[in-house]
């Protein structure tokens, strides 16, 4: 039954009374080879038991949100096809037949937005019941294809469907000059912090392996990580050899999150008066006290590299409007690509050490728990919300970063009653598009010192690099890339530390080039 409720709180307070997960682990003796349709839909059957059972509450869900797979997100056809409604296929699968679908944007933040978004739309009335899902089976895909089996996802599902789009684009200016993929852009981002900080190579490798350790031990204990994996130690997760080679300077493998997974989450939110006319039990409630998204300016437009002010902001402003302070937060879960995404928020805005007592992620984290796409902040709301069941009046923080530190969304949560809040992000987004960008260059010539970088490796070899940096004349921004050809300059960069070193900085067939200063230091 039903538990009593503070009468303060009104029937229209949104509330998250469902959770689940999935997960389809190839090594596994029970190994389905689960489509992503199948694992969301999966992970929604369990959320709808988790709150009442499926078929109690098929005919009440008016809202399906899915968020987007790799396969939605890139521009050449999936391998094995794809549904032409995504959150449909899933809803199908369910015998549901839902008044609204969404599929919303890129983005790692997703899963937090969806859940501000719904719940305010839950305030208002417009929405009563609402199913929030993701699930990727990169694993799967990869698997199949090398096995040379043809699987068929391609679906035809009728249906309205609001279709959010992919979102925006990386500039002409990167794409030129190859500073594309997650692991590439975060290194430059990486070391443009520890510029920040004046650490060495080694000590800043210490500092990451230490901030890393603790999530494999959580993964290690989760029973939906993507694959069973041991603790590591943060010695092993940076020193580089064969089974941990070099991705992207100062990356190795065991730093980057891990796309090749099958898993699928689920999340149940209604209302507080829905609930208790379903009898929905009382415990199974958790509220929303805080929640705020924010987007970050373009990676070329920060002042400083090597921080996100957006994510900072966005997380302040969930805990400002909680009513909380970061001493009176229990539980945390830091969307955790690579390691700037944590520090940049957990350490370097909110002052928490990397060995915090409390730990900094609920799930394991995307390395080693599994980073499903733009869903992994579904599964850490639903591990968070198991968590703080079991610990009435506790207060959890889940951070969800999307892009390359591009995009933010954070909410607290808690079993105690609390009135809904509809969040003022407008003034803050204000705030962060106003920040000046610095000038920008293109098709010049001349000295410039680095304000980050990275050497990408290919089968464990520098095989290109990547510079971020200011001209000495006019303090332009520049962007530059080594030469084809030139494997003289990543392997000098691979060897030594650029960030105390110049460059010089030419216009060649289309690519801003550059090669570091025989005049050495910057």
């Amino acid at each position: 039954m039903a538990g009593t409720l503070n009468p303060a709180v009104p029937d229209r307070t949104p509330i998250l009374v469902g959770v689940g997960q999935a997960v389809d682990r190839l090594d596994a003796p029970g190994y389905r080879a689960l489509s992503p349709y199948d694992l969301a839909a999966q992970a929604c059957a369990e959320a709808c038991a988790d709150a009442l059972s499926l078929q109690a509450l098929r005919a009440e869900i008016d809202t399906i949100a899915s968020t987007r797979t790799f396969d939605a997100s890139r521009p050449v056809p999936p391998p094995f096809g794809i549904s032409t409604n995504h959150p449909r296929s899933i809803a199908r699968r369910l015998g549901m037949g839902p008044q609204r679908a969404i599929l919303e944007q890129v983005g790692g933040d997703s899963p937090q937005r969806l859940v501000n978004e719904l719940c305010a739309r839950i305030a208002e009335g417009e929405v009563g019941v609402a199913l929030v899902t993701g699930s990727e089976a990169i694993s799967t895909a990869r698997h199949m294809q090398q096995q040379g089996t043809l699987l068929n996802w391609a679906e035809q599902v009728a249906g309205s469907l609001d279709d959010r789009g992919a979102g925006s684009s990386l500039p002409a200016a990167q794409r030129r000059q190859r500073l594309v993929g997650a692991p590439t852009v975060y290194a430059v981002l990486e070391s443009a912090r520890r510029a920040r900080l004046g650490l060495s190579r080694a000590d800043y490798a210490a500092q990451m392996g230490a901030l890393f350790a603790p999530f494999t031990g959580v993964a290690a204990r989760n029973p939906y990580a993507c694959s069973a994996q041991p603790s590591r130690t943060a010695e092993e997760l940076v020193t580089v050899g064969p089974r941990n080679r070099m991705v992207a300077d100062p990356y190795p493998l065991r730093l980057v999150s891990r796309d090749q997974v099958n898993q699928g989450a689920a999340l149940l939110l209604t209302s507080v008066g829905n609930a208790r006319r379903l009898g929905i039990a009382r415990e199974r409630w958790v509220f929303l006290h805080g929640c705020s998204a924010l987007a970050e300016r373009p990676v070329l437009e920060r002042a400083d590299l090597g921080t996100s002010p957006a994510a900072r902001m966005a997380v302040r402003a969930a805990l400002a409007q909680a009513g909380a302070t970061v001493p009176q937060i229990d539980l945390f879960d830091f969307y955790s690509c690579f390691p700037i995404a944590v520090s940049n928020v957990a350490c370097d805005a909110l002052g928490l050490a990397a060995d915090d007592a409390r730990g900094l992620t609920v799930t394991g984290g995307l390395p080693y728990f599994g980073g499903p796409g733009n869903s992994y902040s579904l599964h850490a709301i639903a591990e968070m919300a198991q968590r703080l069941r079991a610990r009435p009046g506790a207060l959890g923080l889940v951070g969800a970063n999307g892009g390359h530190l591009s995009k933010y969304a954070a909410g607290v949560y808690s079993t105690t009653p609390r009135a809904w809040q509809a969040p003022d992000d407008a003034p803050l987004q204000q705030r962060i598009d106003a920040e000046p960008a610095p000038p920008f260059a293109e098709k010049v010539a001349g000295p410039a010192r680095i304000e980050g970088y990275t050497v990408v490796h290919q089968q464990g070899q520098p095989t290109h690099a990547i510079v971020v940096g200011r001209l000495l004349q006019g303090g332009q921004r520049v962007l530059a890339t080594t030469a084809v050809g030139d494997t003289a300059t990543p392997q000098a960069m691979h060897d030594l530390d650029p960030l105390a070193r110049r460059v010089r900085v030419r216009w060649q067939d289309g690519l801003q080039i550059f090669q570091l200063d025989p005049q050495g230091c910057a």
